[in-house]
């Protein structure tokens, strides 16, 4: 058997992982050790882990976070009642699996978008699709998608997503069409997929800021009361780091 052949036909077959393992594993001693099953599974699991290392990777970048978070990294010594238990149930993505919403609020600096970008990044490492939105992007996107005519499609791109990260939602102005692309994110996404929104305001002041009744309930129905709350306050973690 032509060790090299074999090496070849397992990079035409896209089995990179595997070839490389068998190539190293060939010239360490070591591999004389192994029984014909135990080298077997080492080919297999590392073939399986490096998929999935790329599928993470590929998943990361398709959400496009804009902060590098992780639920290791959060900062619990900040005073901003974040309470550590919740959080870190919230982390074992059962709200995903659930398809439950999270609201997370406060002032700024405290913290809202790192963390849910940090939930964002533990849900791709898990394998679920993600896509993360700051609400100004996501409202330029819907507009460029109704003028280009590839509204639905942007609509169903959304639906495809298990998790979906609106950010910094209620500092721009809602006008008539973001309140109904709103709407249709929010009917679509209720009960088959978890959105987590971050904002400034208050959730009692949401109903006002989205305007138009009808739409308003339909909307708060459908995210407030199948949600998880965190309510942030205390001094800007960015101003306080500057000063440090």
């Amino acid at each position: 058997m032509n060790n090299q052949t074999t090496i070849e036909k397992m990079k035409q077959m896209r089995l990179h992982a595997m070839a490389e393992t068998y190539h190293q594993n060939l010239n360490t001693p070591a591999y004389q050790d192994y029984t014909m099953d135990q080298f077997l599974a080492l080919l297999v699991d590392n073939e399986w882990d490096d998929r999935q290392n790329r599928k993470v990777k590929s998943l990361i970048a398709k959400a496009k976070f804009k902060a590098q978070a992780s639920v290791e990294n959060v900062d619990y010594s900040h005073p901003r009642s974040l309470d550590r238990n919740l959080f870190d149930r919230l982390a074992s993505l059962d709200f995903i699996k659930r398809n439950e919403n999270i609201i997370i609020t406060g002032p700024t600096g405290s913290g809202k978008s790192y963390l849910a970008q940090a939930l964002g990044v533990q849900a791709c490492k898990m394998l679920y699709k993600t896509f993360y939105f700051n609400m100004t992007r996501l409202i330029d996107e819907i507009s460029l998608a109704k003028l280009q005519g590839n509204y639905l499609a942007f609509l169903k791109k959304l639906q495809n997503a298990q998790l979906l990260i609106l950010d910094d939602f209620g500092l721009t102005a809602i006008d008539r069409t973001q309140r109904r692309a709103l709407l249709d994110i929010v009917e679509h996404k209720y009960d088959e997929a978890s959105i987590i929104f971050t904002s400034q305001i208050p959730v009692e002041n949401w109903h006002e800021l989205i305007g138009e009744n009808t739409i308003a309930d339909a909307i708060l129905d459908r995210i407030v009361y199948s949600s998880h709350r965190i309510e942030l306050n205390g001094d800007s973690m960015r101003k306080n780091k500057l000063l440090k």
